[in-house]
């Protein structure tokens, strides 16, 4: 299970990851981000050794989703060194999501 983000830990899980860092953020209340999620979550398990994955909720940490301009959600940003690389949102199937991965791992 990909672990919550929040404003207070943010820029140090980015700091401190030895990998590149995948942040789905969604809401509770939103459709296509409860059908990615499992999504996001099984490709997190088998890019693991690859990729690591968190989940940020946009209504409990909206001064993340200020700070990267998210204006519709699910949105999915892969950070590289601490910076956003690509931004993939809404719904996607499972092989579209691992063909963006892979394009910018």
């Amino acid at each position: 299970m990909a672990n919550a983000i929040t404003s207070a830990d943010f820029d140090s899980v980015l700091a401190s990851s030895d990998k590149p860092v995948l942040v789905d953020f969604w809401a509770s209340w939103c459709g296509p981000c409860r059908a990615l999620g499992p999504v996001v979550e099984q490709v997190g398990d088998e890019m693991a050794d690859r990729l690591t994955v968190y989940k940020c909720n946009v209504d409990e940490e909206g001064d993340l989703a200020q700070r990267f301009q998210i204006v519709s959600i699910p949105t999915l940003i892969l950070f590289k060194d601490g910076k956003p690389v690509h931004t993939m949102v809404g719904n996607m199937p499972k092989a579209d999501l691992v063909k963006e991965l892979e394009a910018n791992l």
